[in-house]
């Protein structure tokens, strides 16, 4: 699978890739028809569910692959594939979102927010888009997607608040994320592709990307709380104390499980092992817990998964590409290739070429994680927020289309920060 030449395997695995976009991309549809023919209506609504699609496409892809090559060469690749970020996206998702974690985000951003000059309700609301998001950089972008998306749902989301709100709202969010966890070099996926190879440690990721991801996240924040501060002010948020408090041992041992998780995110033995441990402690103190995000988690765990066996054969047009640019054209082509493909299989294909000048390093990097909210596949963490929020949208499903429009301006101010400064 390392020959950049096309083969008849790769050929199809391109077209079977552009099958799964046009089917990201058309899930109401398939909404449409589970409504329209009730009789296998589980059938399209499982179609149309967004996690789904790519792993759908990756069992495709592999069947083609037996039917081609045989069974051996089929598990071979399939066994080649490194599914490490797609269970460490399950695992960090279930800790993240429980309740002594998400209380005690809660109290924190609460008190952040009473330090804004500004109506409670839109200081939460610039809060979560922005603290948040760059706390990302220090328990990585899955579980700063998790919190923000939670207390989002829990805050905004469940009001009647207008579409337009949600969408600019996951807009932003999305490309925060991306941007946001770039000021160190292990918690955003695209940067952790390529970071030890390129010798980058936190000074280098912190001069070079970190303080202009800051100073566009807090402008996409900014922005964003005062172009919607009319509606935002007309919304109530509940008390902050609404539930019995848990006691403070039982949520110091879900963060160290939370933080001995991203420490081991290299290793999923480690990780699944520390799982198995915290569902034996959830269970066991069950009365101060909510119910797991286990089936979110999965599926969005399924759709990265797919997305791996999809995208690993995708290099031998991917990085020709890439590589025939210069420094200055990579950004934007990287900008606008993120939005068709992982932002981390993009760092990761130019890791493989050696002899790469500084500059092109830093833009195609910059570039990948500048498109990172411009759809749903874009940055692993995309599918954990959308998860969670979708419940919310119009016939439980966001539409590509308008959140592409919504993510368009953050997106260029990101390009401002990251080009300009």
């Amino acid at each position: 699978m390392e020959n950049l030449s096309p083969t008849t395997v790769q050929i199809i695995a391109a077209c079977i890739f552009a099958l799964a976009l046009l089917h990201t991309f058309s899930t109401k549809f398939f909404h449409d028809l589970a409504q329209r023919n009730p009789r296998h209506g589980g059938v399209w609504h499982l179609l149309g569910e967004v996690e789904v699609v790519f792993g759908f496409w990756a069992m495709v892809m592999v069947l083609v692959m037996l039917a081609l090559t045989g069974p051996d060469q089929a598990l071979e690749y399939v066994e080649s594939r490194n599914f490490t970020e797609p269970m460490f996206v399950f695992v960090i998702m279930v800790v993240a979102a429980t309740r002594p974690i998400l209380d005690m985000a809660t109290a924190g951003v609460h008190a952040l927010a009473r330090l804004m000059p500004l109506p409670r309700t839109m200081a939460m609301y610039f809060v979560l888009l922005s603290f948040v998001p760059l706390l990302g950089s220090f328990i990585t972008e899955p579980a700063a997607m998790t919190l923000a998306a939670l207390m989002l749902r829990d805050t905004i989301f469940r009001q009647p608040v207008s579409s337009m709100l949600k969408y600019a709202t996951l807009g932003v969010l999305f490309v925060n994320i991306s941007i946001g966890g770039v000021l160190t070099p292990f918690a955003a996926p695209p940067v952790l592709m390529v970071a030890a190879k390129w010798n980058w440690d936190i000074a280098y990721m912190l001069t070079h990307f970190g303080w202009r991801a800051a100073i566009a996240v807090f402008v996409n924040a900014l922005a964003i709380t005062l172009l919607l501060r009319r509606e935002l002010v007309r919304l109530k948020l509940d008390p902050e104390a609404k539930t019995v408090r848990v006691p403070m041992v039982v949520m110091l041992v879900h963060v160290l499980f939370l933080a001995a998780v991203v420490v081991t995110a290299h290793h999923p033995v480690v990780f699944m092992g520390l799982l198995l441990f915290f569902l034996g402690f959830t269970t066991a103190y069950a009365r101060h817990q909510s119910p797991l995000i286990l089936r979110e988690a999965l599926l969005v765990a399924f759709f990265l998964a797919g997305l791996v066996v999809l995208g690993g054969l995708q290099q031998w047009w991917l990085q020709p590409l890439l590589m025939s640019m210069s420094a200055d054209s990579v950004y934007y082509v990287a900008t606008g290739l993120t939005a068709i493909t992982d932002n981390a299989a993009l760092t990761y294909l130019g890791s493989l070429v050696e002899g790469l000048s500084e500059e092109f390093k830093l833009a195609l990097v910059a570039g990948a994680v500048t498109g990172g909210g411009l759809t749903l596949i874009a940055n692993a963490p995309n599918p954990a927020g959308a998860a969670i929020l979708k419940q919310h949208f119009p016939n439980g499903a966001i539409h590509f289309f308008w959140l592409l429009v919504a993510a368009i301006p953050p997106t260029l101010v990101a390009m401002a920060a990251f080009r300009l400064l």
